[in-house]
């Protein structure tokens, strides 16, 4: 199994080698990188890629590992022992299944994302340890072990919002999707948006970029930003020339697609009053 990219992702070549290291290795990939380059959509890629379906866990801030194996539910065990329901002889009818478990025992091998690892609590990560190293886990409520049918290949998304246990990382292979230059980002453009004018891409990423290296800037846009920014362009009709900015008018065109908060539109705002004056 070789990981090559697919035509709808611009995967770089130390990705690339990165995702064949984990699956040589047979350990997890953690991925970190800027919210928006891309790091969901390569598990997905992945998936098409190597033939394999892909079991999707997205990872909340009330999230416990716990729910990523099973979870037993005794209440409804209860209600149904009340009203005289016969299936409450057998435990494992109230046994809920996880992602984990549904990426174990399905019958040819899976990509297992768990996306955004870092918005769960911190012990969450230690508290799937051995899980993913051993690859089976243990049904204390029908006493019976859950083993992988065939060992998934896992990849674990982070938008480093919080450090990660040694003890998790020693286990991972690691790789930082580093923020793509301008022609890395106009191959991703041409993927989503072919025959765009070459014109048009030039100025807006121009721009694009001038707008990420703005000192005291608080969220800098990100690859998926840029990309809705230019749909809006094309859906304007706008070209090159239209982009073109003045001292009157430091914000870009449909500025609301890259500036996602009050005090970057008021930084604009305030370089154009400086300019202005200047």
């Amino acid at each position: 199994m070789k990981f090559t990219g697919t035509k709808d992702y611009i995967a770089t070549e130390d990705l690339k080698v990165a995702v064949n290291a984990a699956i040589t290795l047979e350990r997890p990939l953690l991925v970190k990188g800027e919210p928006g380059t891309g790091k969901t959509e390569l598990a997905r890629q992945v998936a098409q890629a190597l033939g394999a379906p892909i079991t999707e866990w997205s990872i909340k801030s009330t999230t416990k590992a716990q729910q990523g194996l099973y979870e037993y539910d005794a209440v409804s065990r209860l209600r149904d022992s009340q009203l005289g329901d016969p299936r409450v002889n057998d435990v494992a009818n109230y046994i809920r299944r996880g992602k984990l478990w549904e990426a174990f025992v399905a019958p040819e091998r899976q990509v297992l994302l768990i996306d955004e690892i870092d918005k769960a609590d911190i012990e969450f990560p230690n508290d799937l340890l051995q899980e993913l190293d051993q690859m089976q886990f243990h049904v204390y409520e029908t006493g019976k072990t859950v083993q992988a049918v065939h060992r998934p290949i896992v990849i674990i998304t982070s938008n480093n919002e919080k450090e990660l246990p040694d003890a998790f990382l020693r286990r991972c292979f690691f790789h930082y999707i580093r923020f793509p230059d301008a022609e890395t980002l106009a191959r991703i453009v041409e993927v989503h948006y072919p025959g765009i004018k070459k014109s048009l891409v030039s100025a807006a990423l121009e721009q694009f970029f001038e707008i990420r290296e703005t000192p005291g800037l608080k969220k800098k846009p990100s690859t998926s930003e840029v990309l809705d920014w230019l749909k809006l362009l094309l859906a304007e009709d706008l070209d090159a020339a239209d982009l073109q900015r003045n001292a009157k008018d430091a914000l870009p065109k449909l500025h609301g697609a890259l500036l996602k908060n009050e005090q970057d539109v008021h930084l604009f705002e305030r370089l154009a009053f400086l300019a202005r004056r200047g």
